[in-house]
């Protein structure tokens, strides 16, 4: 375990909050969710519980932070696709591969119900209909997102990659289809 204490008293909090994150992000990748606990939490970090209290006073808040991390890293991972890729396409690929690795299944449902998703997904949305601006006149973007939207979130819960393109395909299809009459 590094050395956790640092030059400034923020950056040393700001290395245990990491610390402590990164060690949740491997249990639960290792034990599901339920299998987090406080006392593995501060053994893999190298904090005593007492410590590691002082930053999270349980369980719950530590897995709320470590899934808003996991949130904010997906959000710009599609920023970043766009940026370098500038594909709507590319976007609406990479958003359904997101949701196909990390599908949302008991008990990490209650931490879809927090209040940082309701923002990530509204920020989603509105950097969706940013990118479909131009896409239709005849719906506007932010229902188009709110579609693109919906429609890869089924890829959690297909079995395959190939399941997911397809999906993909579909979605493409429905928005870019004819407008209706």
């Amino acid at each position: 375990m590094p050395k956790l204490w640092d030059d400034s008293i923020a950056t040393h909090r700001q290395a245990v909050r990491r610390a402590v994150l990164d060690a949740t992000a491997e249990l639960v990748g290792e034990r599901g969710l339920t299998g987090v606990t406080m006392s593995e939490v501060a053994k893999r970090t190298g904090l005593g519980r007492a410590t590691l209290y002082k930053y999270f006073p349980d369980v719950d808040s530590i897995l709320v932070a470590w899934h808003e991390r996991q949130v904010a890293d997906h959000l710009q991972q599609l920023a970043d696709t766009w940026e370098r890729t500038g594909s709507l396409e590319a976007v609406l690929e990479a958003y359904a591969f997101i949701c196909h690795e990390h599908p949302t299944a008991e008990p990490a449902a209650s931490l879809h119900r927090s209040e940082h998703v309701t923002r990530a997904r509204a920020h989603l949305v509105d950097f969706l209909a940013d990118l479909l601006t131009d896409e239709r006149d005849d719906v506007p973007p932010q229902e188009l997102a709110e579609y693109c939207v919906h429609a890869l979130t089924a890829a959690s819960t297909v079995p395959s990659k190939a399941a997911v393109r397809r999906l993909i395909a579909v979605t493409l299809t429905g928005l870019r289809g004819q407008p209706s009459g």
